[in-house]
């Protein structure tokens, strides 16, 4: 049912950031708040919306009829233009909702300095708008007033609104399909069969963590910086491993940064279940039962716990990746070498446009190669699951031209099993625009595993004439008519000593 509901807001957006990319993610979560059941989307959008569901039940006294909309990444959110769509669901005669359905979809641009909403920032605000849990139908009635206030903070607004209406789509056939349900079974039984289904997964979940080594298993990694001239920016974790249960403290991790690499506990959250998920059997369902196994320690001021107004637009995509790198160190521990090597560590966000449009994609990079294959090369990986923008889709809808889209040959690093390479793409506009990047691993690549060789660093050029200059990895740049802009993304670690 999410799956189809997926689809549903996949046909009815008009961005090609969520129709073509697949940008967004659909969930169902119980009266509690618990989550049931999700589709196979975004990893880093799934693991943070139980905070969703959770700040929305509490700013919110829903009716039915209602929806909501948020984006605050201190009440709920994750990063800005990831606006989350919460629809309760009420039985006949009923005044609490017996479920709450959730989408997340990465608007192309919720407003701030720079077109696309990713920039370096040096405040929330400078991001762009900012959204708590408000009501975006009130009983049935479409709030006009926040529409207006929201079509005139962001670039593209008609595109921007239609594709809150496919949101919108998305849940009312998810709600059409979850009541007939709950009258072809009753909704007490259904109620009960998901109880079933999330013990279902925390006993399989059990089984696993049962067979990790126990004890404390200590790994590190660093944000190479913040686009604000910090860093490099440590990120610790110490798992402790104990009674079938996983214990990720993150409280020796940098004091948060100037710059928008700042990652919420939402987002500390997806990563790691994100972890333990990957380490499960295919068959175990991802819902609430996972959560149960999880324990999670932040302090409040650092990188992977701000305080608000700190930017937040990289924590979502490029520190999210860092976690999970650091978060398989350690449980390469503490499972003896099963995991693969560092794939990419960054989602190279380019972001491009004017006053009156917006284009934003990731670009993919290398897998880091494993135990029995070597890694995968142009994918997304991790966090991430969305696909690559057509060429013939950028070029039919915004002024430039994709001069070059290559694999980047021999970018995975060595070993017995090689690293997948990344990507080389070169974009021309042909009128002037604002171009701003976010990544990471341009100055070291993605470590191998088991003795394999590091992934190839990645690169961010502004070529004038033919000369090429080389930029920062976070940056905003003016770029001309007929210049370019050319990003090499990093290969994925190599697994095995050769």
């Amino acid at each position: 049912m999410c799956e189809e509901a997926g689809t549903r807001l996949q046909r009815s957006a008009v961005s090609p950031n969520i129709r073509e990319r697949r940008d967004f993610s659909v969930a169902i979560f119980d009266g509690a708040g618990d989550l049931v059941a999700q589709a196979a989307h975004i990893p880093v959008h799934l693991g943070s919306a139980g905070d969703a569901v959770a700040a929305a039940r509490q700013a919110i006294d829903f009716a039915p009829g209602d929806v909501a909309i948020l984006n605050d990444p201190y009440a709920g959110g994750t990063h800005l233009p990831d606006l989350t769509m919460v629809r309760p669901v009420f039985l006949p005669r009923t005044k609490r909702p017996a479920w709450f359905l959730v989408d997340r979809a990465h608007h192309a641009d919720i407003g701030g300095a720079n077109p696309g909403s990713m920039g370096p920032a040096a405040d929330l605000i400078a991001e762009g708008l900012v959204l708590p849990p408000v009501l975006l139908r009130r009983r049935g009635v479409l709030q006009d007033d926040l529409l207006r206030l929201f079509r005139h903070n962001v670039r593209g607004p008609a595109e921007r609104l239609l594709d809150l209406r496919a949101q919108e789509a998305s849940l009312q056939l998810l709600e059409q399909r979850l009541l007939l349900l709950a009258a072809s079974w009753g909704a007490a039984e259904l109620q009960r069969y998901s109880r079933h289904l999330m013990d279902y997964a925390e006993r399989l979940a059990r089984a696993t963590v049962a067979g990790l080594r126990p004890g404390r298993h200590v790994a590190a990694d660093a944000l190479e910086d913040d686009g604000q001239g910090n860093g490099p920016l440590p990120i610790r974790l110490a798992l402790t491993v104990a009674r079938s249960r996983l214990h990720f403290d993150w409280s020796a991790s940098a004091a948060q940064a100037k710059g928008g690499v700042n990652a919420n506990r939402s987002v500390v959250t997806a990563a790691c279940v994100y972890a333990l998920r990957c380490l499960c059997p295919d068959r175990v369902p991802t819902n609430a039962g996972l959560f149960r196994l999880l324990a999670i320690t932040t302090r409040s001021g650092t990188v992977v716990d701000p305080r608000s107004p700190a930017p937040v637009a990289g924590g979502n995509v490029e520190t999210s990746q860092r976690l999970v790198d650091v978060a398989f160190q350690a449980l390469q521990r503490a499972a003896g070498g099963t995991l693969p090597a560092c794939s990419a560590g960054t989602m190279s966000n380019l972001s491009l446009g004017g006053s009156t449009f917006a284009f934003y994609e990731t670009l993919p990079g290398g897998a880091g190669a494993g135990r029995c294959r070597h890694g995968l090369s142009a994918v997304q990986t991790h966090m991430t699951n969305t696909r690559n923008t057509p060429v013939e889709e950028m070029e039919h809808r915004w002024p430039v031209q994709v001069r070059s889209l290559t694999i980047r040959r021999d970018s995975g690093g060595r070993g017995v099993r090689r690293g997948g390479d990344g990507i080389v793409k070169a974009i021309v506009p042909q009128v002037d625009v604002t171009v701003s990047f976010l990544g990471e691993r341009h100055r070291g690549g993605p470590p191998g595993a088991l003795g394999g060789g590091p992934g190839s660093p990645g690169g961010l050029w502004h070529e004038v004439r033919g000369r090429r200059q080389r930029l920062p990895s976070k940056c905003v740049r003016q770029v001309a008519a007929g210049e370019a802009i050319i990003v090499q993304t990093p290969g994925g670690g190599g697994h095995g000593r050769a």
